[in-house]
């Protein structure tokens, strides 16, 4: 499909990221950003970049905030969203690939950003085609709001994520070694979905991933590949505590 991504500019651009961040995350949902914030971030070099049609309705965002962290210049890269009717249409990843290049002109040359580990899409799309390492798990990072359509039932658990914008690769999926250093962390294939049809197996999921990703990153374990599975195969996450299978 043929996309046009390029900066925010006007007040209707940023109207119309805010219309689409309702769209995504409820219309009640309270930690919106509005746009004066999004136009005040990008004078001040900030990212704010929409991917359009050729009719130029807004089909997708990205949202994030250059800072120092721990003395290194680096990029939080805080909103991407994607029109439910075009996703897994590969515009996620257009807008992280201009995000990319805007960054590194300007000398930045590590992002971090945050996502769950329960929607198997975005755990797709960063670990595997744009190679973002998992650096950190938190539970429930922005608390548990309600007027979230995403957070909503169980909760805002997070994966931290840094992604090495000059070096970093994709990760694999399945990987083969000693059973004893390979394991598994499976998750459901539409988290969404359950959320809405079976709240209780949602709540089920999340308490068992927690448990399992707090111990095995606590315990030197890291994320080595993700699968995605279709049909009755599958989506999992593999961690290894073997230093070999993560170069």
């Amino acid at each position: 499909m043929e996309t046009n991504v390029r900066f925010l500019e006007t007040i209707d651009d940023f109207r119309a990221c805010v219309a689409l961040q309702r769209a995504t995350w409820g219309a009640a949902f309270r930690d919106c950003v509005p746009p004066a914030v999004l136009q005040i971030t990008r004078k001040m070099g900030g990212v704010v970049a929409g991917a359009f049609d050729r009719d130029g309705t807004m089909l997708g965002f990205v949202y994030g905030i250059t800072g120092w962290k721990e003395g290194e210049l680096c990029h939080w890269s805080h909103m991407l969203a994607v029109k439910d009717t075009h996703r897994d249409r590969g515009i996620g990843g257009d807008l992280k690939a201009f995000q990319r290049t805007a960054l590194t002109s300007h000398g930045v040359s590590t992002m971090y950003w945050t996502y769950d580990p329960l929607v198997a899409r975005n755990a797709y799309l960063n670990l595997r085609k744009l190679g973002a390492r998992v650096v950190e798990y938190v539970p429930d990072m922005y608390g548990s709001d309600e007027s979230s359509t995403t957070d909503s039932v169980i909760g805002s658990d997070r994966l931290v994520v840094r992604w090495e914008l000059e070096t970093g690769r994709a990760l694999g999926g399945a990987i083969e070694g000693d059973p004893e250093s390979i394991l598994r962390v499976e998750i459901p294939h539409d988290i969404q979905r359950l959320k809405t049809e079976a709240p209780d197996e949602a709540r089920e999921w999340r308490a068992a991933t927690r448990k399992a990703f707090q111990s095995h990153l606590n315990s030197g374990r890291r994320v080595v590949g993700f699968h995605r599975g279709s049909g009755n195969e599958p989506s999992y996450y593999t961690l290894t505590s073997d230093p070999a299978e993560t170069d």
